[in-house]
């Protein structure tokens, strides 16, 4: 049921030897350096923060990032390596802390200049520093272009008030790229800022406690008076909600494979609980029921990575997939609560208890539908495209 021994010519397809040497490392790193411990960090609600250090040293949180600041080019298939092998940890809340800088760099990196990526992007891939992006407010998550956190320009200095929530990594984050208002009421008013976490008047929530994803330390942050350099403005002014914008296919496409990973490990832990568990002097295995339920999640499971695969080689082709990573996010998304849900259903009880992974991955899997843009925004997408 291990996809990364899958050799046929469906996986060639997609990859080659650079993308199975990248796995392996990553495989290693999970098996040595996160398994150990991971039900530990789960319980605490944060993993150590020399994690990061470790990330970048097999150069994981590189990735897809130009080499002259620390990363390691590669195309569309060497990410979704490496979120796969991170998912594998069993944790999904470890990977999205530690690929927080997936959604708060790249528009620094798109958009900003020479000295902005020295100064926010390099110590990032390097591990010293933690990003994080700062967009949903408690007033409209999904309504990024009504956002109400203000950046007044005085001088030298935006004068930020507001506040964030739901910010992954906020609660260590040392820096913010933040969507603040600098124009008037909708997208065209939206900028881009990089705020560190020092600066005065900006403070962080306790860590929010959330029904999955426990080792991410998630944190609302709020803004009263904060200083900003205006140098720390990415890209133009008013004009942030493209680079908003431009960020979401990616994290869409990283969704969509932590959704499928999560099923896929789902679906492997309930073959070998069926291989094992006895009942009325038999395995799980021996009753049709579950072999036939495992068929129907085997296949989910299959049809789901295919579609995202395919989709994943058409970006890197360059064509335009808004449309296809929105139903892939959805149909992934779907078929990982439905496979989530029939794995825990094998195991019974003991799939509903703390300390197995079904029943973490039952949990973790439930926000995979809500980030990112939730189900019914891609339903809107889609409409709109389709219609």
């Amino acid at each position: 049921m291990d996809n990364s021994s899958n050799k046929s010519p469906g996986y060639q397809k997609y990859f080659g030897k650079e993308h199975d040497l990248v796995r392996g490392a990553i495989r290693d790193f999970v098996k040595k350096e996160l398994l150990p411990y991971v039900d530990e960090w789960e319980e605490a609600g944060e993993f150590p923060i020399e994690l990061y250090k470790k990330a970048s040293e097999i150069g994981f949180l590189g990735i897809g990032y130009p080499e002259e600041y620390g990363g390691t080019p590669g195309d569309v298939f060497l990410k979704v390596v490496a979120t796969e092998e991170m998912m594998r940890s069993g944790s999904g809340g470890l990977a999205a802390s530690l690929g927080s800088l997936d959604i708060a760099i790249p528009p620094i990196v798109h958009l900003g200049t020479e000295e902005q990526k020295q100064k926010f992007v390099v110590p990032v891939l390097a591990g010293d520093k933690i990003a994080a992006l700062g967009i949903t407010e408690a007033s409209g998550g999904s309504d990024v272009a009504n956002l109400k956190t203000t950046a007044e320009k005085k001088g030298d200095y935006y004068i930020v008030n507001g506040s964030k929530t739901f910010i992954t990594s906020g609660y260590r984050a040392d820096q913010l790229t933040c969507a603040v208002r600098t124009g008037g009421p909708g997208a065209h008013g939206v900028s881009l800022l990089v705020i560190d976490a020092d600066t005065p008047g900006y403070s962080v929530s306790n860590k929010l406690k959330k029904t999955g994803w426990w080792a991410s330390d998630t944190a609302e942050i709020y803004f009263d008076d904060c200083k900003v350099p205006v140098e720390n403005l990415i890209g133009e002014e008013n004009n942030g909600f493209a680079g908003i914008m431009n960020n979401f296919q990616s994290e869409r496409l990283c969704l969509t494979v932590m959704a499928n990973i999560t099923a896929q490990i789902a679906l492997e832990e309930a073959v070998k609980y069926a291989k094992e568990r006895e009942a009325f002097g038999k395995t799980l295995m021996g009753f049709q029921v579950t072999r036939h339920k495992l068929v129907d999640m085997a296949t989910l499971v299959e049809a789901s990575r295919e579609f995202t695969y395919r989709v994943a080689a058409k970006i890197e082709a360059g064509e335009n997939q808004l449309k296809e990573i929105s139903m892939a996010k959805n149909f992934a998304c779907m078929v990982g609560d439905k496979v989530t849900y029939d794995a825990v259903q094998i195991f019974g009880g003991h799939g509903y208890m703390r300390g197995c992974v079904v029943e973490r991955l039952s949990r973790d899997m439930r926000i995979l539908s809500i980030g990112g843009g939730t189900t019914e925004i891609m339903k809107k997408i889609i409409e709109k495209l389709m219609l």
